[in-house]
């Protein structure tokens, strides 16, 4: 198998690029067409996936209420001090244990990555030789060395070691974008660190990072627990839940509703018993399972799954993801003007839904793989294509699918079950409601607090803007989803966007 997909790896890349558009196109079209032919398939097909919707809100809701009750327990943690009750003779040494942080970034401002600097500086139960930091810079990138240089001033002495790494423009086979930059800079700071300092490659970690990544004071030591007691070290990814908190009050309702939906999502995710979650945005890893694999590959633009892909794959699918419940805060996407924050939550959402380019990676990569149990890689594979596929679809089926058959086809309508579907959706439905309910409480306990200055007239309206979830969802999440993956299966690529910062 391994030859033939080597021997026909264009014709097989071009067929699995179109797989996830063609799924997606046929799922939504399926109830309109469905309705003339076939309407009691389509019938069964949309309470069928009521029913999965039904379950997937409660998993949301009652994992996202038992990591909400995991981040507060984390709060009060020591874990210099646990570390020290659990620590075994397999255990590393707390003290030998460096942090290798990359801060990959284009045209931030100094400002902006000075309040992840600042957080990284004042983390808890750690010296601050443990924590190195490579400001990875873009030498396109007008004032990128002066920006660098103001840094390392700034921050001089509060680190081991605070590296600038400048990026090449125009190296051939690269994409512009995170993965090619912190590639470059994850190996300079091997180099530096390992081949001429003599640092010992199997105490790193390495974490992957935006630049507007404010880390919770206790995300390193928690990292440093889990990293110096896990047999499994080399194996793992640690992840936490990341969360829309920087600049919540200031972005428009559209985008506030979205983050909301994403941070509790987030948070159930990680406690989903099929242990199937992949690393997401800003995450931690072994430098060595890094350096192994060859680091972020140059030339794909969303990397947070590919590199779980290229480690899985490499390591005979043990690698798996495991949660620290300190939560990383972000900045949602924010514009100058109200429809331009609109216009950047749609513009990034459809960058991360390129994430659809993994499925044919992944599928090629387990053809290559006969050495890895099939049940261990079917499942990998079902997780990214049922996450990217709800995410194009979901809404049409919700909103349309119980409606259209009866609608569309008058004789349908006059059967018993094409009387009760609209009814039997509308109860479905109804009670997801409670679990939403669920999942915007968590949310509102976690948030930061309201400025005081934040206008009355829009407080009032902070309850009745869930009346649009429905279109919120559809214009910042769904369309978006489908757009990138209409693209890939059209053969258009997609260039790397930077998220503006404002």
């Amino acid at each position: 198998m391994k030859e033939f997909v080597e021997r026909y790896d264009a014709r097989i890349q071009r067929f699995l690029e179109i797989l996830p558009g063609t799924l997606a196109w046929t799922i939504i079209l399926f109830p309109l067409w469905g309705a003339f032919f076939m309407p009691r398939i389509v019938a069964y097909f949309t309470v069928g996936f009521l029913v999965f919707w039904f379950y997937r809100s409660f998993q949301a809701a009652f994992l996202g209420l038992a990591g909400y009750i995991k981040i507060k327990q984390a709060e009060k943690i020591n874990w210099h001090q646990q570390y020290l009750k659990d620590k075994d003779q397999d255990s590393l040494s707390w003290e030998e244990i460096k942090h290798l942080v990359i801060i990959p970034n284009y045209n931030e401002s100094v400002e902006k990555i000075s309040e992840t600097l600042n957080r990284l500086a004042k983390q808890k139960y750690l010296n601050k030789d443990q924590m190195i930091i490579v400001l990875a810079m873009e030498a396109r990138a007008e004032g990128s060395r002066k920006r660098a240089r103001e840094l390392t001033k700034k921050f001089k002495g509060q680190f081991g070691q605070l590296i600038t790494s400048i990026h090449p423009d125009g190296i051939k086979g690269e994409i512009r974008g995170k993965a090619s930059n912190e590639a470059w800079a994850a190996k300079l700071a091997k180099k530096i660190l390992v081949d001429k300092k003599g640092y010992d490659i199997d105490k790193i970690t390495i974490t992957s990072c935006d630049a507007d990544s404010c880390f919770h004071p206790k995300y390193f030591s928690s990292l440093t627990y889990e990293f110096a007691l896990n047999k499994k070290r080399y194996l793992r990814f640690w992840q936490s839940p990341i969360v829309w908190h920087n600049n919540f009050w200031r972005v428009p309702a559209f985008i506030r509703i979205v983050g909301t939906m994403g941070n509790i999502t987030h948070v159930s995710h990680l406690l989903e018993p099929e242990s199937l979650y992949l690393n997401y945005s800003t995450y931690s890893a072994s430098l060595k399972m890094i350096d192994k694999v060859g680091y972020w590959h140059t030339d794909i633009i969303p990397e947070d799954w590919h590199i779980f892909l290229q480690t899985f794959f490499d390591n005979r699918g043990e690698v798996e993801v495991e949660p620290i419940f300190h939560p990383t805060s972000i900045d949602a996407p924010e514009g100058t003007s109200y429809f331009g924050s609109l216009k950047n939550r749609y513009l990034q959402c459809r960058r991360h839904a390129w994430g659809c380019t993994d499925i044919p990676f992944a599928i090629k990569l387990a053809l290559k793989h006969p050495e890895i149990p099939v049940w261990t890689k079917v499942f990998r594979i079902y997780k990214l294509v049922e996450t990217h596929l709800i995410w194009s679809t979901n809404w049409f089926i919700l909103t349309l699918g119980a409606w259209l058959p009866a609608l569309i086809n008058p004789v349908f309508k006059q059967t018993a079950l094409g009387y009760n579907l609209p009814r039997i959706s509308r109860i479905i439905l109804t009670t997801c409601l409670l679990f939403l309910f669920v999942v915007i409480a968590l949310d509102f306990s976690l948030r930061p607090k309201k400025p005081k200055d934040f206008p009355r007239w829009k407080s009032s309206l902070e309850y009745l803007q869930w009346i649009l979830m429905p279109v919120a969802t559809l214009l910042m999440s769904v369309i978006p989803g489908l757009h990138s993956q209409t693209q890939l299966m059209t053969g258009k690529r997609l260039e790397y966007w930077v998220t503006e910062k404002v």
